[in-house]
């Protein structure tokens, strides 16, 4: 049996083997996927398709995730997308990868396109941050022969045209509205990407023929205010502490509600703080890393009676590695043009590296690496969607996918470093 090879931390210079693996389907109480269904297609309702006379205008802030794409269609159009999807080896597939100019779906993507596997980028290269920074991972992913489309995910006709032009085995779907704390100022973009983004994907993937079977992107921030560590995926995920946590936890649901009636296969994979080379500027690691740099305090968060906060950090090879294992994995869907024809796969993992570090620590590796010693100031834990510790049961994913991280805090780090000295000292790219 092969199994998965270990991956460097750039993207597009890494080749992992293709191997299989037992299944597992995990099944949902029907009084609960009713309820929760209800209630998210309810917001859905509430944030999109109320009347104008009825609702307040519109924040601009919403131009974030907005419906307009970029011209599509016409000869060169559909040469790029088919020359970036072709299958370049055998027993290869062809992944859609939503969010390819995100910080997972680069690598992801590099990754595939490495394998031998068409790939074919979608992202709208919103502002949520620094958009240059995304721009910089597309030519990345063009100089290895990945095109990405411009276009919004609820775009319904640009999918559709994309489907009509490729006909899809997987979809790997992780474009989504990041961030735990923005969710307190622009509540409605994480509804409109991470709820009604997610059903105009499914929608679609339903209805094509053959239907593609799908991965996507789930997270950690499901498990909420449990207290039970390490976080099983068998455990209660309904106290969510974020209004992004709550999302995803719908997602889930809705993901199920696909797969009961449509026969879709969907695998959805719960992220644990995933950090590494050309990673989100939102993320503590980062702004740690320019604030230290720029001599500027950072927070450093405690919980209630001095306690600490961890967190699960999960170096980005490792979560490719969990990427690829899924979609090697996955079996095809059962439904054709709509119709479910059987049961389908519906599975959930955790990708996380199981061994929880202080944020505290994070900062004095930082510190050693970077040689300059941070002026921190602690402060309280504020109440907004934050969580006090994660920690990964990763011993499903081991189980089912071969998944193993082999990165640890220290390692990682140093590699980021690395790059984000190379990126923006030497670089002399702009860091906001």
């Amino acid at each position: 049996m092969k199994h998965i090879d270990s991956a460097p931390s750039t993207p597009g210079k890494f080749k992992i083997e293709k191997s299989p693996y037992n299944r597992l389907r995990l099944h949902s109480s029907l009084a609960k996927l009713t309820f929760w269904s209800f209630v998210f297609l309810g917001l859905i309702f509430v944030f999109f398709y109320r009347s104008p006379a009825s609702s307040s205008p519109v924040p601009s802030d919403l131009s974030r995730r907005s419906l307009r794409t970029s011209s599509y269609g016409g000869p060169n159009f559909e040469k790029r997308v088919r020359a970036s999807a072709k299958i370049r080896s055998r027993n290869g597939i062809s992944v859609l990868v939503t969010g390819a100019a995100g910080f997972v779906g680069t690598h992801v993507s590099a990754a595939l396109k490495r394998w031998g596997d068409g790939v074919l980028g979608l992202d709208n290269f919103n502002d949520y941050y620094d958009p240059s920074l995304k721009r910089a991972r597309q030519a990345l992913l063009e100089r290895s022969g990945v095109y990405i489309v411009e276009g919004d995910i609820n775009d319904v006709a640009l999918l559709k045209k994309l489907f009509d032009i490729v006909p899809f085995t997987h979809v790997m779907h992780l474009a989504a509205q990041a961030g735990v704390r923005y969710a307190m100022e622009n509540p409605s973009s994480y509804v409109h990407s991470n709820i009604a983004g997610l059903v105009s994907v499914l929608e679609v993937c339903k209805d094509a023929n053959p239907q593609p079977a799908i991965v996507w992107a789930s997270s950690s921030s499901v498990y909420g205010l449990n207290t039970k560590v390490p976080f099983s995926e068998r455990d209660r995920t309904d106290q969510p502490a974020s209004l992004y946590a709550a999302t995803k936890k719908a997602g889930e649901e809705i993901a199920h509600t696909y797969n009961h009636i449509y026969g879709l296969s969907l695998t959805g994979l719960r992220f644990f703080t995933v950090y590494g080379p050309w990673g989100r500027p939102d993320m503590a690691y980062f702004f740690f890393t320019r604030d230290i740099l720029k001599g500027k305090s950072i927070p450093i968060f405690e919980a209630a009676n001095h306690g600490t906060v961890a967190r699960d950090f999960t170096y980005i090879d490792d979560i490719v590695k969990g990427c690829l294992a899924a979609l090697d994995t996955a079996d095809k869907s059962t439904g054709s043009g709509g119709k479910k024809k059987g049961p389908a796969q519906l599975r959930v993992y955790n990708l996380g590296n199981t061994s929880p570090v202080p944020v505290s620590d994070l900062v004095s590796i930082l510190e050693r690496l970077l040689k300059v010693k941070a002026k921190r100031l602690v402060m309280k834990l504020p109440r907004n969607g934050d969580v006090q510790f994660t920690h990964a049961n990763i011993s499903l994913a081991q189980r089912e996918l071969g998944y193993k991280p082999t990165t640890d805090l220290q390692t990682g780090l140093k590699k980021f470093v690395r790059w984000y000295i190379s990126y923006y000292v030497n670089g002399k790219k702009s860091v906001q």
